[in-house]
């Protein structure tokens, strides 16, 4: 059964443990010798919160080149899938990063971590398609201050699952047809299979049925139609992009007739804490938001070392991750 039904478009609406969920799909054009963008494209934006696609992209908080330079999180988690493009990482821990094509940078800001997250239009002589997915999920109240930390789980080692010829399901997190896969961080609400934290990228071709079974352990579920026009969800038609809440405790079948569809499919079990968020801030209680607001004026969450506000890595197109003890790691 469909509790809820709503429009999506950049940011969609979540349901607890998960917080936030973005999905942004931009068509830059071909960048500069910089990796950016020419002035030509900034007339009639409010550079510096550019949230309103024109021409085909946003500019975010980017200056020249598209992203988010440095900014500070404290108690949660975020979840970012490149499907499309590339994404820059740079954090006051030290460790950096480049990946993009299918990977999935899985970061716990825990007690708190100032990074930057940028998109570099590698590509001069041609457009720069960029898709990806932020999902943010809390931690409970016993891991809010543990030390930050983040891994990478490259697209090649996500499982893909194809129980259907039509049906291809990339298994960020939980478990699918027997598969499962928990490599998130070592404090995340997701690394227990108890919590049953399911992120799944689900891909439907014309006349295929997904099934998912039914959950008795009141967990929340949520389905976001992203990609094509129209599916049956349990019998119930749905057009359009749309984010459903589910009842958790019947089977989901969804049935693709007209033509191919893509969704992204989330579920966990409630963290049951009281959530108070101030901005990238989530704790418990108001005092804890004040006393991150205190601890990041005084600390910067360790500083930022790097040679510019919106960091990028540089022209090659490589993927790799730098972590803080030096390690450097690349997909197989």
């Amino acid at each position: 059964m469909i509790t809820k039904i709503q429009p999506i478009d950049l940011h969609w609406p979540t349901q607890e443990p998960f917080l936030f969920c973005a999905h942004h799909y931009d068509y830059y054009p071909a960048g500069n010798k910089n990796l950016g963008l020419d002035a030509k494209h900034f007339n009639g934006r409010d550079m510096g919160q550019d949230f309103t696609e024109k021409d085909g992209f946003r500019i975010y908080h980017g200056a020249e080149i598209p992203g988010f330079p440095v900014h500070p999180h404290r108690g949660f988690e975020t979840i970012t899938i490149v499907r499309k493009g590339y994404a820059d990482h740079a954090d006051s821990l030290g460790a950096a990063g480049r990946y993009g094509e299918g990977d999935v940078q899985w970061m716990s800001a825990g007690s708190g971590v100032q990074h930057s997250e940028m998109f570099p239009l590698l590509h001069q002589d041609k457009e720069n398609t960029l898709e990806l997915f932020q999902i943010w999920l809390n931690l409970p109240r016993k891991n809010k201050m543990v030390a930050p930390d983040f891994k990478m789980l490259w697209a090649n080692k996500i499982p893909k699952i194809a129980t259907d010829p039509k049906v291809e399901v990339s298994l960020i997190s939980g478990e699918y047809q027997g598969q499962k896969f928990y490599e998130a961080p070592a404090n995340s609400w997701a690394r227990d299979p108890g919590n049953e934290v399911n992120i799944l990228l689900v891909k439907m071709q014309a006349g295929s049925t997904f099934k998912y079974p039914a959950n008795k352990n009141n967990t929340n579920r949520s389905l976001y139609l992203f990609e094509g026009n129209a599916i049956s969800v349990n019998g119930q038609g749905i057009s359009g992009k749309k984010a459903l809440f589910l009842d958790s405790a019947q089977e989901l079948v969804v049935e693709a007739s007209g033509a191919e569809v893509e969704f992204l499919f989330l579920e966990a079990k409630p963290i049951g804490e009281p959530v108070v968020q101030h901005g990238p801030f989530v704790m418990n209680t108001r005092q804890e938001i004040f006393q991150t607001i205190d601890d990041y004026q005084r600390t910067q969450f360790g500083g930022w070392a790097w040679n510019r506000q919106d960091m990028i890595h540089g022209p090659k197109i490589e993927r790799f991750a730098k972590y803080p003890d030096g390690r450097i790691e690349r997909p197989d």
